[in-house]
């Protein structure tokens, strides 16, 4: 159901790509003119827009009233007028099952950590044309690490921003396995046994994890190791 006034939260729009593919996009942003842009950007796209409202709990409250399947992206502002906490918002709509985008503008450094401490896949800049926010989507969609300015300038900017506390055998195996090495070829090269090198990449998800940072999977321990510059970032919006 879309309607077209207010901020009363806009659903269906239907579309596939040429290449057959259906990414169900789901926004969220206190502010209208946002989402009607992000919706038409959507639309030329071919993306699926299920949802559009001003706030997590509407999109909750849509989820749980309508049954549908939650969202693959959702392209969240950092900060919604219903007073909800970015930490709350993003962990949510991370644990019913979506990514998240971050899609603010860049001048809250700490508020945008905070956001990818909790889950949170990148950030997009509002200021950044809406064909970057597309490809963030699609960059996202397909499960890969979005790390483009916006998201290194939060990092670098904030000199806050936890450090785990890795062993030189763990940052060893971090490295080579973030660089998308398989775990056995990862203890071959350190000549050490495969069950030290899982060991090795457990215990570094727990430490991130205890530092607000977590990593619960390879694209997410790729994310943390640039982070910590144990990884080049790639030149450019980080996609492949």
């Amino acid at each position: 159901m879309l309607t077209d006034r207010g901020d009363t939260p806009r659903r269906g729009i239907t579309l596939v790509d040429k290449l057959g593919n259906m990414t169900r996009v789901a926004l969220i942003d206190d502010h209208e003119s946002v989402r009607l842009g992000l919706e038409a950007a959507c639309a030329r796209a071919g993306k699926i827009v299920v949802f559009s409202g001003p706030n997590v709990s509407e999109y909750v409250a849509w989820r749980a009233a309508s049954g549908a399947s939650p969202a693959d992206v959702v392209v969240l502002d950092l900060t919604l007028g219903d007073g909800s906490s970015v930490t709350t918002n993003v962990r949510t709509v991370v644990a019913d099952g979506s990514s998240v985008i971050i899609h603010s503008v860049a001048d809250r450094p700490g508020a945008v950590r905070e956001a990818l401490a909790a889950g949170a896949a990148g950030v997009v800049s509002k200021v950044s044309p809406t064909e970057d926010v597309m490809r963030a989507i699609q960059t996202v969609a397909r499960g890969d690490a979005l790390n483009n300015v916006e998201w290194a300038s939060a990092v670098d900017g904030d000199v806050e921003f936890a450090a785990a506390q890795l062993s030189a055998r763990e940052r060893d195996v971090l490295r080579l396995y973030a660089a998308g090495l398989p775990l056995k070829v990862v203890a071959d090269r350190l000549g050490i046994a495969y069950s030290t090198a899982k060991e090795n990449i457990t215990r570094v998800r727990v430490k991130y994890v205890e530092v607000g940072r977590p990593a619960p999977t390879k694209v997410d321990l790729l994310r943390r190791a640039m982070e910590d510059g144990l990884v080049s970032r790639p030149e450019g919006d980080g996609s492949e």
